[in-house]
């Protein structure tokens, strides 16, 4: 399956190319073969051809996922004769990635026929890490004139915690070009290498001191046994369970804001507890007492949005003044099960009492029998932000509304100011999507609870096998694989939220199987860029996307950098 990151980065590197004047008087690419593992498509990328550069594929930085150990180049010197190069392999990670191993020489000749090498990106599985990597070769066109062409090629390996990558020794062969070298070539371009006898005794060493703490671990854990129960219990009390929503802590980290001097993205620890709304029956009936209205005073209109067994009308709310007041109404149809009404009476009561101008709270329950519950809301102008930005899409009636990045910033900034309102509350989301906002024509922005959006939009659940409908597309990557949910989690899904507005709510991963997202998540890949969104505002989705939860901004440091943003972008208008 050719997934949708990798055709639009193909999209960007092989189709907007941007070619410059020199002449380096070689080939240099990628093959078919390479070009398919990478990015899954059936085309040659080149960096050079026939002697002219493509800048913009120079400099894009193409994400090389964790399963992938190395990386193939194919070159030619079309010179008439071989060009002295020299190769050097710098990246920003020695804890996570080891130095890099090529199948050439650090410094050769360019061949006159096409030669493929390799270089290995060996990660060493003690942490996890993006780690940028910077490829330089220098080819020499005429050493009389020290004309020499500059090639940087910009990779983000992925490295996994405890995926180390091992690589034979080279066996001393020679290919077309240049020696191949025994070792690795470090990134300061020298060779290393070491005496196997060396490897021997630091690997006895270690499995001996790895039996000797075994030893030790097994008698500590017979003495202390009792103890470190007790203690195992006191600690979950008072840190709860991140998989049941309980109190979340953790340390934030830094968030660039793209040159600010303000120091106003610094880490904020810790970051805020948080608890899932109570699904108590008990207390789920005191709420719905408490906003218990009459039938009689509600008037259906029109259905505004319609699924299997679930419909949301427009509707008018009577006053006991007789005030009529612009209401929207969720219920179910008679084809909904027990299972269903229940789920939207939860779902519906998780913003019970809550109080801000960019959360839609619920305005009353009418509950009768043998009667469909209707859950009333305030009307005020809204419509659901998923349809919105649907219609802001070019059709042939033309263009309902056309958004700029100014817009598309604030309402970002207005879901944040919600999101930070809910977390205060201790409340956690854990469906943050465009289908669950609402906006006015004012672009004001509400966030709603998720009740009746899996029957409402279908497409966006599936069930992974587990007999529940999930927002798979929109929840990270421990929410899907652990079913750990905290404000990180919601920061994830926020992301994607982001990535909707810039997309006028295009399906995210729409070419990925369900099933494959977990494991398409672990190798690294994440949305593409989409056209036309800024790079200051992608660099914000993107951290939002970070494999661990701790290295995640929180929702104040996004405010901070999305505000300084917006002002930027206030100065041009």
């Amino acid at each position: 399956m050719m997934h949708h990151v990798r055709k639009t980065l193909f999209r960007f590197i092989a189709m907007l190319v941007v070619l410059d004047s020199c002449c380096a008087h070689l080939d240099l690419y990628l093959n078919l073969q390479e070009v398919k593992r990478l990015l899954g498509l059936s085309a040659e990328l080149y960096y050079v051809r026939n002697g002219m550069l493509n800048e913009y594929a120079l400099n894009f930085v193409v994400p090389v996922p964790a399963v992938m150990k190395e990386l193939h180049f194919t070159w030619q010197s079309l010179a008439g004769r071989p060009l002295p190069y020299t190769i050097q392999v710098d990246h920003t990670a020695p804890d996570a990635m080891a130095p890099a191993f090529l199948n050439i020489s650090s410094s050769g000749m360019v061949p006159t026929a096409p030669q493929t090498f390799s270089i290995a990106l060996p990660c060493s599985g003690e942490v996890s890490a993006e780690v940028d990597v910077v490829i330089s070769i220098n080819v020499t066109l005429n050493r009389a004139t020290n004309n020499v062409t500059r090639l940087n090629f910009k990779r983000r390996k992925i490295c996994l915690l405890g995926s180390r990558h091992h690589f034979p020794q080279s066996n001393g062969s020679t290919g077309p070009g240049g020696t191949l070298r025994q070792g690795i070539l470090s990134s300061n371009g020298r060779d290393e290498e070491a005496p196997a006898a060396v490897y021997v005794a630091i690997s006895s060493a270690c499995a001996l001191a790895t039996l000797l703490a075994i030893a030790l671990l097994a008698c500590y854990l017979r003495t202390n046994k009792s103890g470190m129960h007790n203690a195992s219990l006191i600690r979950e009390s008072r840190l709860g369970s991140s998989s049941s929503g309980g109190p979340f802590l953790a340390p934030a980290p830094v968030l660039s804001c793209g040159g600010s001097s303000s120091g106003s993205c610094a880490s904020s620890r810790p970051r805020t507890a948080t608890s899932l709304p109570s699904s108590n029956p008990a207390d789920l009936h005191h709420r719905i007492a408490q906003l218990t209205i009459q039938r009689c005073r509600v008037r259906l209109k029109s259905v505004v949005l319609e699924g299997t067994f679930g419909r949301v009308y427009r509707g008018s709310y009577t006053e006991e003044d007789g005030l009529e007041e612009e209401v929207l109404v969720k219920t179910v149809t008679d084809q909904a099960s027990s299972i269903q009404v229940s789920l939207l009476l939860q779902e519906g009561m998780a913003m019970y009492g809550l109080s801000h101008k960019n959360i839609l709270s619920i305005l009353g329950v009418s509950i009768e029998d043998h009667t469909a519950p209707f859950l009333i809301y305030p009307h005020q102008g809204y419509t659901n932000l998923k349809r919105f930005l649907q219609k802001c899409k070019l059709s042939p009636e033309g263009v309902a509304h056309t958004l700029t990045t100014q817009e598309v910033v604030d309402m970002a900034l207005q879901i944040i100011s919600g999101m930070l309102y809910l977390h205060k509350k201790r409340l956690l989301h854990k469906d943050l999507s465009a289908r669950n906002c609402v906006i006015d024509d004012k672009l004001r922005v509400q966030i709603a609870d998720n009740a009746l959006a899996r029957d409402l939009f279908p497409a966006d659940y599936h069930c992974l096998g587990d007999n529940e409908n999930r927002p798979v597309k929109w929840l990270a990557i421990e929410s899907l694989t652990q079913r750990q949910f905290t404000t990180a989690s919601d920061v994830w899904s926020f992301g994607v939220l982001l990535w909707e507005l810039t997309t006028l709510a295009q399906q995210p991963y729409v070419e990925i199987d369900p099933f494959e997202i977990p494991e398409y998540l672990r190798d690294g890949y994440r949305l593409a860029q989409p056209v036309n969104c800024p790079d200051e505002l992608f660099g914000v989705m993107a951290y939002c996307w970070a494999m661990s939860p701790d290295d995640r901004p929180t929702f104040p440091q996004l405010q901070v950098c999305l505000q300084e943003f917006y002002t930027q972008l206030t100065r041009y208008v």
